[in-house]
């Protein structure tokens, strides 16, 4: 276990805490160029840094879980995104970093397929802080998955069917958050490939 994190267990979940953490600098190839502290790459005007995005769906691929970021979040607090995103420790496998998210924020974890990756830029209005990530997406599958979300991570989050999320995206972008749609479409284009 890294030295600087600590991982109390409070009502049978495990609670990370962050206290120092690394983030990776990469190019827009997605090669690592460095390491940053993670407030000073998310602070204006950002720095390139390698992230994952993770979709996870059930029914022959027809719903997703979609969680809604608590308001501790320091970006984009309190939006509908994605299963699960996050940043891979330095020297850490995408996959590996992506399953262990999984179980921290989300109480359960599935295999996970890398499917595409895309760079993007978005300042926080609420935090004045800034994504600017490399993005790779991830996806997984499973039946009777059992979810126990992390009230720090997460506020709410539910299964959708796909169709009606892609139609309230459209309608209301501004309940999602601005890496989302990109997320979900190339989920998508793999998922039913």
């Amino acid at each position: 276990m890294r030295e600087d994190y600590f991982l109390p267990h409070i009502f049978g979940c495990a609670i990370l805490k962050l206290m120092h953490r690394d983030v990776v600098l990469v190019d827009h190839q997605g090669s690592a160029i460095g390491v940053m502290e993670i407030f000073a790459a998310h602070a204006a005007p950002g720095h390139l840094h390698r992230a994952f995005s993770i979709c996870v769906f059930q029914k022959n691929k027809q719903e997703i879980l979609i969680q809604k970021r608590a308001d501790k979040k320091p970006l984009f607090c309190c939006l509908w995104s994605n299963t699960c995103c996050s940043h891979p420790f330095p020297d850490e496998d995408v996959i590996q970093a992506g399953e262990r998210r999984l179980q921290e924020e989300l109480g359960f974890t599935c295999p996970l397929h890398q499917k595409g990756s895309f760079v993007y830029y978005a300042e926080d209005p609420k935090s004045g802080r800034v994504e600017y990530e490399h993005d790779t997406v991830l996806i997984g599958e499973g039946t009777g998955i059992r979810v126990m979300p992390n009230p720090q991570e997460v506020e709410n989050c539910k299964w959708v069917p796909i169709d009606r999320l892609q139609k309230d995206i459209l309608q209301n972008p501004k309940n999602y958050t601005p890496w989302f749609a990109k997320v979900l479409n190339i989920a998508l284009q793999y998922a039913h490939a």
